[in-house]
């Protein structure tokens, strides 16, 4: 059990916390220790009886079936790479930012009639971290077929609709408007910028001091608009930096070498 809890210590904040949550509420409702009816967000209920607590539980169910792996698969893959790339040392940012994207699917997601919404989180989340990898980055889709990452979002949209049915793929639409919302107003749509919303996308003070972070010096913002410094200003934003090949110390001139030479009638 030890081993256990280090291991999950290991895991960035956030991503434990999401993930640990969704795990443990997920197989209660499988092992029937929990009713489902008592978690999933019901809009009259929520407002008109007050019942609070289903607007974060209602994130936190996935589904019951052999879906569960691959949805806790996604979504330690994607928040883990989100928080240990950009948000590295910012956890507090990406709570504090989750609390606005939670909100803004609620609301995306009201003309579907959602009372889950485990997965159109699991859709922005893949939005952004697909816009935040290294350009040119591949990914595998179940092993079989390897795609751009950029195209990774629209195919599981796809997917879903195909699987799924319409509506399926309709709250994976509304996830990939909240993700590429936050996308460009944090990020300004591109790797290295700054987006309009961006200053208020940093945590205040007392989420700062609860994730330990609040005697830490924050790091400077990039600049708004298109980053200086091209494609590489961009990796560096992203938690990738970007070295010029050296040549070895060692190494041999190239092309031919001519001699020091002899002057004329010297012997």
């Amino acid at each position: 059990m030890d081993q256990i809890i280090a291991e999950l210590k290991k895991i960035p904040p956030v991503t434990r916390f999401v993930c640990v949550s969704t795990a443990g509420m997920t197989i209660s409702v499988m092992m029937q220790l929990l009713d489902p009816k008592h978690i999933l967000y019901f809009h009259p209920w929520v407002w008109g009886k007050f019942q609070l607590w289903r607007v974060p539980s209602s994130f936190f169910l996935a589904s019951t079936n052999i879906n569960f792996v691959f949805e806790m698969a996604m979504l330690y893959r994607n928040l883990n790479q989100i928080e240990t790339g950009h948000f590295l040392n910012k956890s507090s940012d990406l709570a504090w930012q989750m609390l606005f994207v939670a909100g803004s699917i609620i609301v995306a997601t009201r003309p579907v009639g959602s009372i889950i919404f485990l997965h159109p989180l699991l859709a922005s989340l893949t939005y952004v971290s697909s816009a935040l990898a290294p350009p040119g980055a591949q990914t595998s889709l179940m092993g079989l077929v390897t795609l751009p990452v950029t195209y990774f979002p629209y195919v599981m949209v796809a997917l879903d609709f195909l699987m799924a049915g319409p509506e399926r793929a309709a709250e994976a639409v509304a996830g990939l408007v909240v993700g590429h919302m936050w996308w460009w107003s944090v990020w300004g749509g591109s790797l290295g910028s700054q987006g309009v919303l961006a200053q208020y996308g940093q945590a205040p003070q007392w989420l700062r001091n609860f994730f330990g972070e609040g005697g830490r010096p924050r790091p400077p913002a990039a600049p708004r608009g298109n980053a200086t410094g091209g494609a590489a200003a961009g990796l560096r934003a992203a938690g990738i930096e970007v070295v010029p090949p050296r040549r070895a110390a060692n190494a041999e001139p190239e092309g031919h070498q001519w001699g020091v030479g002899n002057r004329l009638g010297s012997s």
